[in-house]
């Protein structure tokens, strides 16, 4: 019963912060106005700037935030035990979380849906908005990277998983066509479509007819032979569908997908909510013939400080839960492409702030399915082995830092929530599945809008360093030319997280079999420059505040945490890269830490020296648009601009 109080209290709690202290940011602090000018209305050119309903930007940057960062995340550090994490996850979604992804979208809002690095460039100098994309574009080689990884450990180890994934992109595409020419409401066609993805997961993994006497054919074969590609070649196809996805306007794909995403993953979280309540009072499935029903309990410890192979509680704890308590790719988000849709001032807080706080709970329920929803009972390995429950479940998936690599952290989750469904009498099978494509659907939303706003990214700095007469339609060898083109500029963000994806785990060969087996060993330098770009986020929200002479106590102590505890980390994991117990030094992790490191440096001795001169004086105002730009009389996919 413990188990189902936590969740119940935490939604709870997240409940009461929405409407009080988020509700207190939105009226007292940023003044939102219904009335005010947003920038998809301003800028509106029916490809990245379009004015969209609120519930369908949520079910944008909610999918894009979560990703598997909030799985993934706390699914490795109950390692430390339940409560650290629970306690980060709570208290850090909150006070630090919530206020950096709503005050990054506000922030965006009031400066035409510039990102945050563009927005640095004006609040402090034109240096530090050059540092900021450099710290921008490391960060996103490394969400590309690994969230490529997660998607495709997901698939090999859950191949039930793969068909319902893939078929979302074509009925998405569908969606978004026929939304976009029609201009009917979403809510019909995504139901239609979200009945259709449950169907293919119950279906998805069933083959039709037998050839001779075994040999069986259907998507069950199919869905096994795709399993069976190397990591590597998984990474490769991922992150072309980002190419395309990130080129496409925004109502082609990645809108009607992410929508769509989101209604299948809260009913799924719905669903892991209601196994989880049965398990309380009844028990989980039998695991076996004539078994009695398991009762739910917590198996981990409250407090484990020194797993084996485990580094320091802290500061590592606050660097493996980004998202789900604070995560700095929440600020590209909400400035690279929701600051771009919302039609309306005010739903920024239901979007910014709501958002986070939903993808605190779904950390929480991960919390509980690792620690509690595993002792219902799982296999010692990873689909062989005897059966255990409790505690022996636990030490299963958990016994060293190491154990069986990023797929078992992962399997942790599934097969936990998995146990909770089948405690409602949801068969094994479908079960699982069901909870592989919710991790694979929250990854490929992350992953295709990571590989949009490293696009982004890539431009600026190109455009920035291109002399202005190269970028006019003129040919050119400048290479940085090629960059402010869209598919130029895409298709080196994909070629560099690929080869980085590619690094095999630690003491192995490069193989194709190998590649990307070191995905462990990515996920600390994604904490640690995830973390700090929150922190230099926070560092710009702060300074719009202090020019507008507003409040910013409740800013500067989540800035200065989440500076210190990254840069902590990180300077204690380079040394480990570059004198690794088992085979060759990590040199591209070396490198990216040590300039993560000293751009971090710079931009806080630039704003240490820019603070005190800079009180109640408004940054240099945006030039005027042009007549061209202004396109307020241009509908939107929902056919108005009205809040």
């Amino acid at each position: 019963m413990g188990t189902l109080l936590i969740a119940v209290g935490a939604l709870v709690g997240y409940l009461i912060a929405y409407h009080t202290y988020g509700r207190w940011l939105a009226r007292k602090i940023f003044k939102l106005d219904p009335e005010a000018k947003v920038p998809s209305v301003e800028l509106n050119d029916d490809h990245d700037y379009v004015p969209t309903k609120k519930a369908i930007v949520f079910g944008h940057h909610f999918t894009s935030i979560a990703g598997t960062g909030p799985i993934v995340g706390p699914a490795i550090a109950v390692m430390w035990g339940w409560l650290p994490a629970l306690l980060w996850v709570f208290l850090g979604s909150i006070f630090i979380g919530a206020v950096h992804d709503f005050g990054a979208l506000v922030v965006s809002l009031r400066n035409r849906g510039q990102t945050v690095g563009e927005i640095a460039g004006r609040l402090l100098n034109p240096r530090v908005r050059i540092m900021f994309l450099c710290v921008l574009f490391m960060a996103l080689t490394i969400v590309l990277a690994i969230f490529g990884l997660v998607i495709a450990a997901v698939f090999k180890q859950y191949p039930a998983a793969i068909f319902p994934c893939t078929i979302q992109i074509p009925i998405a595409i569908v969606i978004g066509l026929y939304l976009h020419r029609k201009g009917v409401d979403l809510l019909l066609p995504s139901l239609l479509a979200l009945a259709v993805m449950y169907v293919t997961v119950i279906f998805g993994d069933v083959n039709f007819f037998t050839i001779g006497s075994s040999k069986e054919l259907g998507l069950g074969a199919l869905n096994a032979w795709m399993a069976s590609w190397p990591t590597i070649v998984w990474v490769g196809v991922l992150l072309v569908y980002s190419y395309v996805a990130s080129v496409l306007p925004v109502w082609t794909l990645l809108q009607p997908r992410d929508y769509i995403n989101s209604l299948q993953l809260l009913t799924a979280l719905g669903l892991i909510l209601v196994g989880l309540v049965v398990a309380a009072f009844f028990g989980g499935a039998p695991v076996g013939d004539g078994a009695v029903r398991q009762p739910l309990e917590i198996a981990a410890p409250l407090v484990r400080l020194t797993p084996k192979g485990a580094p320091m509680l802290v500061p590592f704890l606050f660097i493996t839960i980004a998202c789900g308590a604070i995560s700095g790719f929440h600020c590209l988000v909400s400035s690279g492409t929701s600051s771009k849709q919302l039609k309306c001032e005010t739903d920024a807080q239901f979007v910014g702030f709501g958002s986070m706080l939903t993808e605190g709970f779904l950390a929480t329920l991960v919390i509980l399915a690792c620690v509690a929803g595993l002792g219902l009972g799982v296999t010692e390995g990873l689909g062989t082995g005897a059966i255990v429950t409790g505690e022996a479940a636990y030490m299963a998936r958990y016994e060293d830092w190491g154990g069986l690599g990023l797929g078992a952290k992962v399997g942790a989750f599934v097969d936990g929530s998995a146990n909770f469904l089948k405690a409602m009498g949801i068969p094994a099978a479908v079960a699982v599945a069901l909870m592989g494509v919710l991790v694979a659907s929250f990854a490929g939303t992350t992953l295709d809008t990571a590989c949009r706003l490293q696009r982004y990214v890539v431009q600026e700095l190109a455009s920035t360093l291109t002399p202005q007469a190269t970028t006019q339609g003129k040919f050119s060898m400048n290479p940085l030319t090629w960059l402010t083109n869209k598919h130029g500029a895409t298709i080196l963000a994909i070629s560099i997280a690929g080869a980085l994806a590619a690094l095999p785990a630690p003491g192995r060969a490069w193989s194709w079999e190998s590649a990307g087996t070191g995905g462990l060993i990515l996920w600390p330098m994604f904490g640690a420059t995830n973390q700090l770009l929150g922190g230099l986020a926070f560092l710009v929200i702060g300074f719009w505040l202090w020019r507008r002479k507003l409040p910013v106590w409740f800013v500067v102590p989540p800035m200065l945490f989440m500076l210190i505890m990254p840069a902590w980390a990180m300077g204690m994991s380079i040394p480990e890269w570059i004198n690794p117990e088992q085979g060759d030094p990590k040199w591209a992790l070396v490198i990216i830490g040590f300039a993560t490191m000293a751009l971090e440096a710079w931009m806080i001795v630039e704003a240490l020296l820019l603070w005190p001169k800079v009180r109640g004086k408004l940054e240099a105002a945006l030039p005027p648009l042009g007549g061209d730009r202004v396109m307020a009389t241009s509908p939107g996919p929902d056919g108005g601009r009205s809040c």
